[in-house]
């Protein structure tokens, strides 16, 4: 039997939502959609979906098993807490909430019923974080010491709702929950120090771009930065490690591994070198033979996994992935953030 969906805000996302559901998820229909844009209704019924009136409608029709929240962030809460009180079991795209405490609320109520609760943190499955994740978990660089993860980009605007400090916009919660939330579901530590730079170059309201560095209890070091006004990209990836750096260039996943030759010591000469910068030694040129360039590994990810992982939980059959327990340390880590970018200092922590 096919477990039955309403999506709850139909516009990009929940378009998204629909279309990739409806080709690729077996075990799930989508049966309708409500939003609160009157406009939408055209669409929704040109896709053959059923047009609710009303969240209350959503609510009453118990033949529906499963709500998908694409709603603006600020909303997600309030629509979350109804749908599981009313014996829905609830998928929400991120940022599930507006800060830790609001999600707090809605794990309390997600234990009151006893309904599954999800966000949909789909870059967990995106190739490139497969690729460093995979490299980590088979120290291809030895200990890790230094993480850059970064998206950028040259719109220099904001999109609709997400310019809106009430909606819960800018880019710290559009962008940077998904690169906070897959570091801190790779790095095994707890994040003890955080210091933020978020601006607004072109928003009145709300951060644009953002860099951000994180301490982990381990000693890992990571930056996080989303920009909206980059003509130069920098590399989605590059990774520092005891033994070797490890390179993920954009989305195509091009790029390159290189490290230690174990079997050529590195000896220090007397002789100074010099470069176009003057003389050096520690930053000059290392002799090719001291070191080896892999290929980046091969990984095999299907976003897909994340609605059969939903399936999965609701049948019984398997653990979920996507732990609200986990998305709350991502909002702990956004609050201290946004505490760190307000008092212009670095915060201590331990989430």
């Amino acid at each position: 039997m096919k477990h039955r969906l309403v999506i709850i805000g139909f516009g990009g996302m929940g378009t998204w939502h629909y279309e990739n559901i409806t080709k690729r998820i077996e075990d799930i229909e989508v049966v309708g959609a409500y939003d609160i844009r009157l406009e939408v209704e055209e669409n929704v019924k040109a896709a053959g979906l059923k047009w609710y009136k009303s969240l209350d409608e959503v609510l009453e029709d118990e033949s529906i098993d499963l709500v998908t929240i694409a709603t603006p962030n600020d909303v997600h809460k309030e629509i979350a807490i109804k749908c599981l009180r009313k014996g829905k079991n609830v998928v929400s795209e991120k940022p599930v909430t507006m800060n830790a405490k609001e999600l707090e609320e809605l794990i309390a109520v997600r234990d009151e019923t006893g309904k599954l609760f999800s966000v949909h943190q789909n870059r967990r499955w995106d190739k490139d974080y497969a690729i460093v994740r995979k490299i980590v978990e088979d120290n291809t660089i030895g200990k890790v010491c230094m993480i850059e993860n970064r998206v950028q980009g040259s719109r220099q605007a904001m999109h609709g709702w997400r310019a809106f400090k009430r909606n819960g916009g800018g880019m710290l919660l559009d962008w940077g929950v998904h690169l906070i939330d897959q570091l801190l579901w790779m790095v095994e530590a707890p994040v003890i120090g955080v210091y933020a730079d978020l601006q607004s170059i072109y928003s009145e309201e709300v951060d644009d771009n953002l860099k951000v560095m994180l301490k982990f209890g381990n000693g890992v070091s990571a930056i996080v930065e989303v920009a909206t006004n980059c003509f130069i990209n920098q590399c989605r990836w590059h990774m520092i490690g005891e033994e070797g750096t490890a390179v993920v260039e954009d989305w195509s996943c091009t790029g390159k591994i290189v490290k230690l030759n174990s079997e050529e010591a590195m000896e220090w000469a007397d002789t100074i070198v010099y470069t176009e910068a003057g003389p050096t030694r520690t930053m000059a040129p290392r002799p090719s033979e001291t070191t080896i360039t892999l290929p980046l590994p091969e990984v095999q990810t299907e976003w897909t996994d994340y609605y059969k992982n939903i399936v999965g939980v609701l049948e019984g059959k398997e653990e979920l992935i996507v732990k609200p327990e986990e998305c709350l340390r991502v909002m702990h880590v956004i609050d201290a953030i946004f505490e760190s970018a307000e008092k212009n200092t670095s915060v201590e922590c331990y989430i």
